[in-house]
């Protein structure tokens, strides 16, 4: 589908590509808009929804400035797909052993590894630049050794999925753990002070910004850089540490052996990248939205009880080359706990091999947006690659 509405009365018009928005998601996006250093216009992709300071959906060409909050606190969150070699009919026709295995071997909500330093060579890879940004905020610190292939709470989640070809997947969604968190909390609240400093007044406290004359601004662009990196980081560990329960299930003969295929994808979706748009170089936020350039593959997750998309980019050049991540939030995380009961989630999750207790209630699948709506709302933005349902779902 095209651009379904334009909002026009900011600095930039804000090009929506749903008509599925709120009033709050909406005040947002005019809230960026007016930012004097936004260039050419904000693209609103169809799983929009209203975030802290910036909205979720969102993206946001900037020329001479950046604004923390717009890129968030997960930095370099983003999804991992990889499909085996196995097929639907050599798996076990019970998957909780499977499940079990997974949750022993990858740490999930705010847990860590107990050796903090359990794989070297995935933390040398990232440890290069974090202690010269930590000798100069100390503030910036948090247990990252431990924390490095783990997958965290709330939508982070681990899955095994089938394709339309009942082809076995790994895919999982997961980002830069406590590390980015406090990463992106300390320059929050640093570009609020430079605001304060320089007398200016964000038309949201949240979207201060800090403008590149300022060493902040560097230290930041450093910052972001690494937390994007480590995350990536994350979720290649995570992917080695689920391939390795997937093997000790062939071990104890419940699959068969099987191997890795050529399709395997990795993609940001909350993050700040240096491109080229509309005759300009910009710094270009992504909060909740992938890069689909032309050809490039991407990964739309749905819900805990919704299909899930592998996609190739079209370009499009009103989305500045995106599109959306998910399903988008339809309710926050308190309605859907007082709204829905544990009843309610063991039958939107049937047939998933998944937690069905309170502890994941806010994460039931009518809590999110239709993804069949969300992608039917960008055929001008992504061509799907495969479709995949999930069989098995952990969740922090």
């Amino acid at each position: 589908m095209p651009i379904r509405q334009t909002i026009e009365d900011g600095q930039v018009p804000v090009k929506v590509f749903t008509d599925d928005i709120d009033a709050a998601a909406t005040a947002q996006l005019r809230n960026v808009a007016s930012l004097p250093f936004v260039h050419h216009h904000v693209a609103a992709m169809p799983d929009v929804h209203w975030g802290l300071g910036a909205t979720v959906g969102s993206v946001i060409p900037t020329i001479g400035a950046i604004v923390p909050a717009a890129v968030g606190v997960d930095i370099g969150c983003g999804m991992n797909a990889l499909r085996l070699s196995l097929t639907a009919d050599q798996l076990p026709d019970n998957l909780a052993g499977l499940r079990a295995q997974i949750e022993r071997d990858v740490p999930v909500g705010f847990n860590g590894h107990p050796d903090g330093r359990w794989c070297e060579e995935g933390l040398a890879r990232v440890a290069t630049g974090l202690a010269r940004i930590q000798a100069k905020y100390p503030a910036i610190d948090a247990r990252w050794q431990s924390q490095l292939g783990s997958l965290g709470g709330g939508n982070h989640f681990i899955e095994l999925c089938l394709d339309e070809s009942d082809r076995v997947w790994i895919m999982l969604h997961s980002g830069s753990r406590g590390i980015g968190n406090r990463i992106g909390q300390f320059f929050i609240e640093q570009a609020k002070e430079e605001m304060l400093r320089r007398g200016l007044q964000p038309p949201d406290r949240d979207l201060a910004w800090l403008p590149d004359d300022s060493p902040l601004f560097h230290d930041y662009m450093a910052a972001v850089g690494w937390a994007q990196d480590y995350a990536l980081e994350n979720r290649r560990q995570m992917v080695r540490l689920i391939l390795g329960a997937l093997r000790h299930q062939v071990a104890l003969g419940r699959l068969p052996d099987f191997a890795l295929t050529d399709e395997a994808i990795e993609c940001h979706h909350n993050y700040v990248a240096r491109e080229h748009h509309f005759g300009r170089d910009v710094l270009l936020t992504r909060k909740g939205a992938i890069r689909a350039g032309p050809g490039e593959l991407g990964i739309i997750p749905g819900s805990m009880g919704a299909r899930s998309y592998i996609v190739r980019g079209l370009g499009n050049p009103d989305s500045f080359c995106s599109s959306a991540h998910g399903a988008g939030r339809r309710m926050s995380r308190g309605e859907a706990k007082r709204r829905f009961t544990r009843k309610d989630l063991e039958e939107q999750t049937r047939g998933v091999e998944c937690r069905k207790d309170k502890g994941v209630l806010d994460e039931i699948p009518a809590a999110y947006k239709d993804i069949d709506s969300v992608m039917a709302n960008q055929t001008d933005l992504v061509d799907v690659v495969h479709t995949l349902k999930q069989v098995l779902t952990v969740k922090g």
